[in-house]
Protein backbone atom coordinates (compact mmCIF):
# COMPACT_ATOMS: atom_id res chain seq x y z
CA UNK A 1 0.00 0.00 0.00
CA UNK A 2 1.67 3.12 -1.03
CA UNK A 3 1.41 6.09 1.36
CA UNK A 4 0.67 9.85 0.38
CA UNK A 5 3.37 12.12 -0.84
CA UNK A 6 2.63 14.48 2.04
CA UNK A 7 2.83 11.75 4.73
CA UNK A 8 5.92 10.73 3.53
CA UNK A 9 7.59 13.83 3.81
CA UNK A 10 6.37 14.45 7.37
CA UNK A 11 7.53 11.33 8.20
CA UNK A 12 11.10 12.54 6.71
CA UNK A 13 11.12 15.77 8.41
CA UNK A 14 10.35 13.99 11.76
CA UNK A 15 13.10 11.61 11.48
CA UNK A 16 15.75 14.37 10.46
CA UNK A 17 14.52 16.33 13.57
CA UNK A 18 14.97 13.56 15.84
CA UNK A 19 18.36 13.04 14.45
CA UNK A 20 19.22 16.29 14.61
CA UNK A 21 17.99 16.33 18.40
CA UNK A 22 20.53 13.20 18.73
CA UNK A 23 22.91 15.05 17.15
CA UNK A 24 22.56 18.07 19.23
CA UNK A 25 22.84 16.23 22.70
CA UNK A 26 25.65 13.99 21.48
CA UNK A 27 27.70 17.46 20.71
CA UNK A 28 27.31 19.02 24.05
CA UNK A 29 27.68 15.37 25.59
CA UNK A 30 31.00 15.32 24.02
CA UNK A 31 32.00 18.67 25.09
CA UNK A 32 34.77 18.59 27.69
CA UNK A 33 34.31 18.44 31.37
CA UNK A 34 35.98 19.73 34.02
CA UNK A 35 35.33 17.61 37.60
CA UNK A 36 38.02 19.80 39.84
CA UNK A 37 40.96 22.31 39.82
CA UNK A 38 43.99 21.40 42.84
CA UNK A 39 46.92 23.56 43.35
CA UNK A 40 50.75 21.93 42.47
CA UNK A 41 51.47 20.47 44.58
CA UNK A 42 48.14 19.68 46.05
CA UNK A 43 49.49 20.06 49.66
CA UNK A 44 49.96 23.92 49.10
CA UNK A 45 49.23 25.20 52.56
CA UNK A 46 47.09 28.08 51.01
CA UNK A 47 45.12 26.13 48.66
CA UNK A 48 43.62 23.73 51.32
CA UNK A 49 40.44 25.02 51.08
CA UNK A 50 39.99 26.31 47.55
CA UNK A 51 42.24 26.92 45.07
CA UNK A 52 44.29 29.94 45.28
CA UNK A 53 47.67 30.66 43.25
CA UNK A 54 49.42 33.45 41.94
CA UNK A 55 50.07 34.28 38.15
CA UNK A 56 52.73 31.74 36.58
CA UNK A 57 51.74 29.15 39.39
CA UNK A 58 50.53 25.52 37.79
CA UNK A 59 46.76 24.29 39.15
CA UNK A 60 46.11 20.46 38.11
CA UNK A 61 42.60 19.83 35.93
CA UNK A 62 40.95 16.60 36.14
CA UNK A 63 37.78 15.85 34.27
CA UNK A 64 36.60 13.92 31.16
CA UNK A 65 37.68 14.54 27.30
CA UNK A 66 40.70 16.61 28.00
CA UNK A 67 43.53 16.69 25.29
CA UNK A 68 47.07 18.33 24.71
CA UNK A 69 46.45 21.68 23.48
CA UNK A 70 43.16 22.28 24.28
CA UNK A 71 42.76 26.04 25.14
CA UNK A 72 41.96 26.48 28.90
CA UNK A 73 40.12 30.33 29.24
CA UNK A 74 40.92 32.42 32.62
CA UNK A 75 37.75 34.90 32.98
CA UNK A 76 37.14 37.82 35.27
CA UNK A 77 34.71 40.47 35.12
CA UNK A 78 37.12 42.39 33.21
CA UNK A 79 38.80 40.06 30.89
CA UNK A 80 40.26 37.06 30.27
CA UNK A 81 43.52 35.29 29.33
CA UNK A 82 44.01 31.67 27.46
CA UNK A 83 47.15 29.00 27.16
CA UNK A 84 46.86 25.50 26.18
CA UNK A 85 46.54 22.39 28.46
CA UNK A 86 49.24 19.97 28.48
CA UNK A 87 49.88 16.64 30.12
CA UNK A 88 52.49 16.90 32.58
CA UNK A 89 54.22 14.26 35.55
CA UNK A 90 50.87 15.69 37.37
CA UNK A 91 48.46 15.34 35.29
CA UNK A 92 46.37 17.89 32.90
CA UNK A 93 47.95 21.03 34.01
CA UNK A 94 48.41 24.63 33.17
CA UNK A 95 50.15 27.77 34.45
CA UNK A 96 48.11 30.61 35.07
CA UNK A 97 48.65 33.33 32.48
CA UNK A 98 50.70 36.07 33.08
CA UNK A 99 47.98 39.22 33.00
CA UNK A 100 44.89 37.34 35.24
CA UNK A 101 43.39 39.62 37.11
CA UNK A 102 43.62 38.95 41.11
CA UNK A 103 40.29 37.72 42.84
CA UNK A 104 37.72 35.56 41.41
CA UNK A 105 38.66 33.68 37.94
CA UNK A 106 36.45 31.48 35.94
CA UNK A 107 38.35 28.28 34.18
CA UNK A 108 37.36 26.56 31.34
CA UNK A 109 38.09 23.81 28.27
CA UNK A 110 37.36 24.65 25.05
CA UNK A 111 38.48 22.03 22.52
CA UNK A 112 39.13 21.90 19.01
CA UNK A 113 35.39 21.86 18.09
CA UNK A 114 34.54 24.50 20.33
CA UNK A 115 32.80 23.07 22.97
CA UNK A 116 33.35 24.55 26.02
CA UNK A 117 33.68 22.85 29.37
CA UNK A 118 31.17 23.93 32.40
CA UNK A 119 33.30 26.65 34.44
CA UNK A 120 35.58 25.99 37.60
CA UNK A 121 36.49 28.86 40.01
CA UNK A 122 40.38 29.89 41.13
CA UNK A 123 41.39 32.63 43.21
CA UNK A 124 44.12 34.64 41.66
CA UNK A 125 46.29 36.51 43.84
CA UNK A 126 48.36 39.40 43.59
CA UNK A 127 52.03 38.44 42.15
CA UNK A 128 54.71 39.32 44.77
CA UNK A 129 56.72 41.29 42.92
CA UNK A 130 59.76 43.23 44.44
CA UNK A 131 58.04 46.62 42.64
CA UNK A 132 55.35 48.76 41.92
CA UNK A 133 53.92 47.38 38.28
CA UNK A 134 55.39 50.21 36.06
CA UNK A 135 56.04 50.85 32.37
CA UNK A 136 58.76 52.83 33.09
CA UNK A 137 61.94 51.07 34.46
CA UNK A 138 65.33 51.13 36.13
CA UNK A 139 67.03 50.71 32.66
CA UNK A 140 66.08 54.12 31.70
CA UNK A 141 63.33 56.85 31.13
CA UNK A 142 61.24 57.52 28.26
CA UNK A 143 62.86 60.10 25.89
CA UNK A 144 61.28 63.12 26.39
CA UNK A 145 60.41 63.49 22.35
CA UNK A 146 57.96 60.71 22.98
CA UNK A 147 56.27 61.67 26.08
CA UNK A 148 52.56 63.17 26.51
CA UNK A 149 50.14 62.10 23.50
CA UNK A 150 51.08 60.87 20.38
CA UNK A 151 49.62 60.02 17.02
CA UNK A 152 50.32 58.33 14.04
CA UNK A 153 50.48 59.48 10.49
CA UNK A 154 50.43 57.07 7.17
CA UNK A 155 49.50 58.69 4.68
CA UNK A 156 49.68 62.62 4.73
CA UNK A 157 47.05 63.23 2.18
CA UNK A 158 44.26 61.62 4.23
CA UNK A 159 45.68 63.30 7.15
CA UNK A 160 43.25 66.57 6.84
CA UNK A 161 44.11 66.53 3.41
CA UNK A 162 47.88 67.33 4.35
CA UNK A 163 47.35 71.22 5.71
CA UNK A 164 50.13 71.78 8.30
CA UNK A 165 47.71 74.24 9.85
CA UNK A 166 44.69 72.00 9.74
CA UNK A 167 46.84 69.12 11.54
CA UNK A 168 48.48 71.18 13.88
CA UNK A 169 44.93 72.64 14.87
CA UNK A 170 43.29 69.19 15.43
CA UNK A 171 46.47 68.19 17.40
CA UNK A 172 46.25 70.72 19.91
CA UNK A 173 42.48 70.62 20.28
CA UNK A 174 43.11 66.56 21.25
CA UNK A 175 46.44 67.52 23.52
CA UNK A 176 48.69 65.67 21.31
CA UNK A 177 52.35 66.88 21.26
CA UNK A 178 54.13 64.08 18.98
CA UNK A 179 53.28 63.32 15.74
CA UNK A 180 55.10 59.95 13.90
CA UNK A 181 54.81 60.22 10.10
CA UNK A 182 55.76 57.26 7.96
CA UNK A 183 58.60 58.17 6.94
CA UNK A 184 60.71 55.12 4.58
CA UNK A 185 59.67 51.65 3.73
CA UNK A 186 62.66 49.16 3.76
CA UNK A 187 65.01 51.34 2.24
CA UNK A 188 63.02 53.18 0.00
CA UNK A 189 61.87 57.08 1.21
CA UNK A 190 58.94 58.15 0.72
CA UNK A 191 58.01 61.38 -0.41
CA UNK A 192 55.93 62.64 2.23
CA UNK A 193 58.51 62.66 4.87
CA UNK A 194 60.50 65.91 4.09
CA UNK A 195 62.55 68.67 5.61
CA UNK A 196 60.00 70.66 4.69
CA UNK A 197 57.09 69.30 6.18
CA UNK A 198 59.86 68.29 9.78
CA UNK A 199 60.16 72.54 9.55
CA UNK A 200 56.92 73.31 9.19
CA UNK A 201 55.20 71.25 12.06
CA UNK A 202 57.80 71.89 14.43
CA UNK A 203 56.96 75.81 13.72
CA UNK A 204 53.85 74.45 14.63
CA UNK A 205 54.42 73.95 17.86
CA UNK A 206 54.66 69.76 17.29
CA UNK A 207 57.21 67.12 17.64
CA UNK A 208 57.81 65.40 14.81
CA UNK A 209 59.12 61.43 14.92
CA UNK A 210 60.00 59.29 11.97
CA UNK A 211 58.64 55.79 11.61
CA UNK A 212 59.99 53.36 9.45
CA UNK A 213 58.67 49.61 8.27
CA UNK A 214 61.39 47.64 7.99
CA UNK A 215 61.27 43.50 6.68
CA UNK A 216 65.17 42.42 6.89
CA UNK A 217 66.45 41.81 3.65
CA UNK A 218 68.62 44.32 2.88
CA UNK A 219 69.20 46.12 6.84
CA UNK A 220 72.17 48.09 5.34
CA UNK A 221 69.91 49.69 2.91
CA UNK A 222 67.19 49.97 5.81
CA UNK A 223 69.62 51.72 8.04
CA UNK A 224 70.56 54.18 5.99
CA UNK A 225 66.93 55.16 4.84
CA UNK A 226 66.96 55.39 8.32
CA UNK A 227 69.67 57.50 8.75
CA UNK A 228 68.49 59.77 5.80
CA UNK A 229 64.82 60.38 7.62
CA UNK A 230 67.08 61.63 10.67
CA UNK A 231 68.90 63.50 8.64
CA UNK A 232 65.88 65.42 7.37
CA UNK A 233 64.73 66.58 11.10
CA UNK A 234 63.24 63.73 12.85
CA UNK A 235 62.98 64.38 16.69
CA UNK A 236 63.08 60.35 17.19
CA UNK A 237 62.90 57.33 14.67
CA UNK A 238 60.29 54.54 15.47
CA UNK A 239 61.33 50.87 14.07
CA UNK A 240 58.55 49.20 13.16
CA UNK A 241 59.46 45.56 12.85
CA UNK A 242 56.97 42.45 12.30
CA UNK A 243 56.44 39.49 10.87
CA UNK A 244 59.29 39.46 8.35
CA UNK A 245 61.76 40.12 10.74
CA UNK A 246 60.73 36.68 12.57
CA UNK A 247 63.75 34.30 12.94
CA UNK A 248 66.43 36.93 11.64
CA UNK A 249 68.06 37.87 14.86
CA UNK A 250 71.46 38.56 12.72
CA UNK A 251 69.58 40.55 10.30
CA UNK A 252 67.91 43.05 13.12
CA UNK A 253 71.71 43.07 14.30
CA UNK A 254 73.45 44.17 11.55
CA UNK A 255 70.48 46.76 10.88
CA UNK A 256 71.15 48.24 14.53
CA UNK A 257 74.77 48.37 14.15
CA UNK A 258 74.44 50.34 10.75
CA UNK A 259 71.96 52.60 11.84
CA UNK A 260 73.74 53.45 15.26
CA UNK A 261 76.60 54.22 13.60
CA UNK A 262 74.67 56.43 11.38
CA UNK A 263 72.98 58.42 13.63
CA UNK A 264 74.89 57.74 17.30
CA UNK A 265 74.42 56.01 20.39
CA UNK A 266 72.00 59.04 22.01
CA UNK A 267 69.77 59.46 19.26
CA UNK A 268 66.23 58.76 20.56
CA UNK A 269 65.20 55.17 18.77
CA UNK A 270 62.16 53.13 19.89
CA UNK A 271 60.75 49.64 18.71
CA UNK A 272 57.46 49.21 17.91
CA UNK A 273 56.24 45.67 17.18
CA UNK A 274 53.99 42.45 18.78
CA UNK A 275 52.46 42.88 22.34
CA UNK A 276 52.67 39.21 22.97
CA UNK A 277 55.90 38.42 23.32
CA UNK A 278 55.24 34.99 24.07
CA UNK A 279 53.14 34.53 20.98
CA UNK A 280 55.60 35.77 18.62
CA UNK A 281 58.79 33.34 19.77
CA UNK A 282 61.20 33.93 16.95
CA UNK A 283 61.11 37.51 16.81
CA UNK A 284 64.63 39.34 18.19
CA UNK A 285 62.96 41.88 21.09
CA UNK A 286 66.31 40.89 22.65
CA UNK A 287 67.70 42.47 19.77
CA UNK A 288 66.06 45.93 18.57
CA UNK A 289 66.00 46.41 22.88
CA UNK A 290 69.09 45.29 23.57
CA UNK A 291 71.41 47.83 25.72
CA UNK A 292 72.41 50.92 22.54
CA UNK A 293 69.78 49.59 20.57
CA UNK A 294 66.18 50.96 20.95
CA UNK A 295 65.03 53.46 24.23
CA UNK A 296 61.73 52.41 24.29
CA UNK A 297 59.05 49.84 23.78
CA UNK A 298 55.75 50.59 21.81
CA UNK A 299 54.23 47.52 21.53
CA UNK A 300 50.97 47.17 19.25
CA UNK A 301 48.67 47.10 22.05
CA UNK A 302 45.77 46.91 19.84
CA UNK A 303 43.10 45.35 22.06
CA UNK A 304 40.06 44.78 20.28
CA UNK A 305 41.79 43.71 16.92
CA UNK A 306 43.27 41.16 19.14
CA UNK A 307 39.73 40.16 20.56
CA UNK A 308 40.63 40.63 24.46
CA UNK A 309 39.42 43.39 26.75
CA UNK A 310 41.75 46.46 27.01
CA UNK A 311 42.53 45.24 31.15
CA UNK A 312 43.67 41.89 29.94
CA UNK A 313 45.55 43.05 26.83
CA UNK A 314 47.23 45.99 28.60
CA UNK A 315 48.16 43.51 31.71
CA UNK A 316 49.66 40.92 29.78
CA UNK A 317 51.40 43.43 27.50
CA UNK A 318 53.20 44.48 30.65
CA UNK A 319 54.15 40.95 32.37
CA UNK A 320 56.01 39.82 29.03
CA UNK A 321 57.63 43.14 27.60
CA UNK A 322 59.00 44.75 31.21
CA UNK A 323 61.60 41.76 31.16
CA UNK A 324 63.38 43.95 28.17
CA UNK A 325 64.19 46.74 30.67
CA UNK A 326 63.22 49.51 28.32
CA UNK A 327 60.27 51.78 29.31
CA UNK A 328 57.03 51.18 27.29
CA UNK A 329 55.04 53.69 25.80
CA UNK A 330 52.10 51.95 24.10
CA UNK A 331 50.93 52.05 20.95
CA UNK A 332 46.73 52.03 21.07
CA UNK A 333 44.41 51.89 18.66
CA UNK A 334 41.28 54.17 17.08
CA UNK A 335 40.99 51.71 13.70
CA UNK A 336 38.08 49.60 13.64
CA UNK A 337 35.80 52.06 14.88
CA UNK A 338 37.26 51.24 18.21
CA UNK A 339 34.86 52.63 21.24
CA UNK A 340 35.49 56.41 22.88
CA UNK A 341 35.06 54.74 26.23
CA UNK A 342 37.63 51.56 25.55
CA UNK A 343 39.74 54.70 24.74
CA UNK A 344 39.21 56.47 27.80
CA UNK A 345 39.81 52.89 29.51
CA UNK A 346 43.11 52.39 27.46
CA UNK A 347 44.99 55.84 28.58
CA UNK A 348 43.48 55.21 32.44
CA UNK A 349 44.87 51.69 32.59
CA UNK A 350 48.25 52.87 31.56
CA UNK A 351 48.46 56.08 33.79
CA UNK A 352 47.93 53.40 36.19
CA UNK A 353 51.05 52.00 35.23
CA UNK A 354 52.89 54.83 35.16
CA UNK A 355 53.59 55.07 31.29
CA UNK A 356 54.74 58.32 30.41
CA UNK A 357 53.52 58.05 26.69
CA UNK A 358 50.84 56.22 24.65
CA UNK A 359 50.26 57.25 20.95
CA UNK A 360 47.77 56.05 18.68
CA UNK A 361 47.04 54.32 15.54
CA UNK A 362 46.25 56.47 13.09
CA UNK A 363 45.43 59.73 12.04
CA UNK A 364 42.93 59.00 9.24
CA UNK A 365 41.27 56.25 10.73
CA UNK A 366 40.33 58.73 13.85
CA UNK A 367 36.56 59.69 14.29
CA UNK A 368 34.96 63.14 15.35
CA UNK A 369 34.17 61.07 18.64
CA UNK A 370 37.22 59.62 19.29
CA UNK A 371 39.64 62.75 18.57
CA UNK A 372 37.17 64.29 21.33
CA UNK A 373 37.67 61.78 23.95
CA UNK A 374 41.63 62.00 22.81
CA UNK A 375 41.34 65.57 24.15
CA UNK A 376 39.27 64.91 27.75
CA UNK A 377 41.34 64.22 31.15
CA UNK A 378 42.98 60.63 30.94
CA UNK A 379 41.89 60.06 34.63
CA UNK A 380 43.87 57.00 36.49
CA UNK A 381 43.22 53.61 38.02
CA UNK A 382 45.78 51.46 39.45
CA UNK A 383 45.59 48.10 38.23
CA UNK A 384 46.92 45.17 39.95
CA UNK A 385 50.99 43.47 39.04
CA UNK A 386 50.40 41.64 35.77
CA UNK A 387 52.82 38.82 37.29
CA UNK A 388 55.95 37.98 35.31
CA UNK A 389 57.16 35.10 32.56
CA UNK A 390 56.75 31.91 33.88
CA UNK A 391 59.29 30.20 32.22
CA UNK A 392 60.48 26.70 32.73
CA UNK A 393 62.31 23.16 30.86
CA UNK A 394 60.66 23.14 27.66
CA UNK A 395 59.93 26.93 26.93
CA UNK A 396 61.03 28.38 24.19
CA UNK A 397 61.24 31.77 22.38
CA UNK A 398 63.40 34.96 22.83
CA UNK A 399 62.28 35.70 26.34
CA UNK A 400 64.03 32.06 27.12
CA UNK A 401 67.35 33.65 24.89
CA UNK A 402 66.85 37.22 26.79
CA UNK A 403 67.01 34.88 30.47
CA UNK A 404 70.15 32.75 29.00
CA UNK A 405 72.09 35.94 28.23
CA UNK A 406 71.91 36.90 31.74
CA UNK A 407 72.33 33.97 33.31
CA UNK A 408 75.23 33.62 31.20
CA UNK A 409 77.27 36.17 32.85
CA UNK A 410 76.85 33.78 35.94
CA UNK A 411 77.56 31.00 34.64
CA UNK A 412 79.56 30.85 30.69
CA UNK A 413 78.88 27.94 30.28
CA UNK A 414 75.39 28.84 29.70
CA UNK A 415 74.39 28.07 26.05
CA UNK A 416 72.38 30.89 24.10
CA UNK A 417 71.00 29.97 20.67
CA UNK A 418 68.68 31.55 18.03
CA UNK A 419 65.16 29.13 19.41
CA UNK A 420 65.81 29.76 22.74
CA UNK A 421 65.34 26.24 24.68
CA UNK A 422 65.30 26.10 27.72
CA UNK A 423 67.00 23.08 28.38
CA UNK A 424 67.51 20.55 31.26
CA UNK A 425 70.91 22.54 31.35
CA UNK A 426 69.23 26.36 31.65
CA UNK A 427 67.38 25.03 34.45
CA UNK A 428 70.15 23.55 36.35
CA UNK A 429 72.07 26.77 36.17
CA UNK A 430 68.75 28.92 36.92
CA UNK A 431 68.60 26.94 40.08
CA UNK A 432 71.97 27.16 41.64
CA UNK A 433 71.26 31.24 40.73
CA UNK A 434 68.05 31.01 43.10
CA UNK A 435 69.87 29.27 45.21
CA UNK A 436 72.87 31.52 45.64
CA UNK A 437 70.26 34.32 46.23
CA UNK A 438 68.78 32.83 48.74
CA UNK A 439 65.21 32.03 46.68
CA UNK A 440 63.12 29.02 46.52
CA UNK A 441 65.22 26.77 44.21
CA UNK A 442 62.56 26.22 41.72
CA UNK A 443 63.54 26.29 38.32
CA UNK A 444 61.20 28.41 37.13
CA UNK A 445 60.99 32.56 36.79
CA UNK A 446 58.72 34.09 39.16
CA UNK A 447 58.97 38.10 40.27
CA UNK A 448 61.80 37.55 42.22
CA UNK A 449 63.61 35.51 39.84
CA UNK A 450 63.54 38.10 37.46
CA UNK A 451 64.05 40.98 39.43
CA UNK A 452 67.35 39.23 40.40
CA UNK A 453 68.19 37.95 37.21
CA UNK A 454 67.67 41.26 35.33
CA UNK A 455 70.58 42.61 38.05
CA UNK A 456 73.27 40.68 36.62
CA UNK A 457 75.04 42.25 33.18
CA UNK A 458 73.71 41.17 29.78
CA UNK A 459 76.13 39.25 27.86
CA UNK A 460 76.25 40.27 24.39
CA UNK A 461 76.08 37.21 21.52
CA UNK A 462 76.91 38.08 17.91
CA UNK A 463 73.97 36.74 15.58
CA UNK A 464 75.66 38.11 12.99
CA UNK A 465 78.29 35.16 12.58
CA UNK A 466 75.30 32.55 11.76
CA UNK A 467 72.15 32.89 9.69
CA UNK A 468 69.51 35.38 9.43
Amino acid sequence: MRLPIATLVCALISLLALIGVAGNAQARAAAPRLMALRCIPASTVACKRVVRVSTGRQIQLTGRRLASGMRVTFRWPSGALATKLRRTGAGWSVRVPAGTAAGGVAVTVRDRAGRRSNARNIIVVGARSPQRPSASTAAGTLPAVMRGNGMWIWELPRTNGGNLDAIAARARAANMTTVYVKSSDAANNWKQFTPQLVQGLKARGLRVCAWQFVYGKDPLGEAAAAAADVADGAECLIIDAETHYEGHYGAAQRYVQALRARIGRDYPLGLTSFPYVDYHPTFPYSVFLAPGAAQANLPQVYWKAIGGSVDAVSARTVAHNRIYGAPIAPLGQTYDAAPPAQLQRFRAIWAGYGAAGVSWWSWQHTTAAQWRTLGLPAGSVVPPDPGWPALHEGSRGDQVIWLQQHLASYDPTVKVQIGGRFTAATEATLRRFQTARGLPATGVTDAATWQAVLALALRPVDWTAGPG
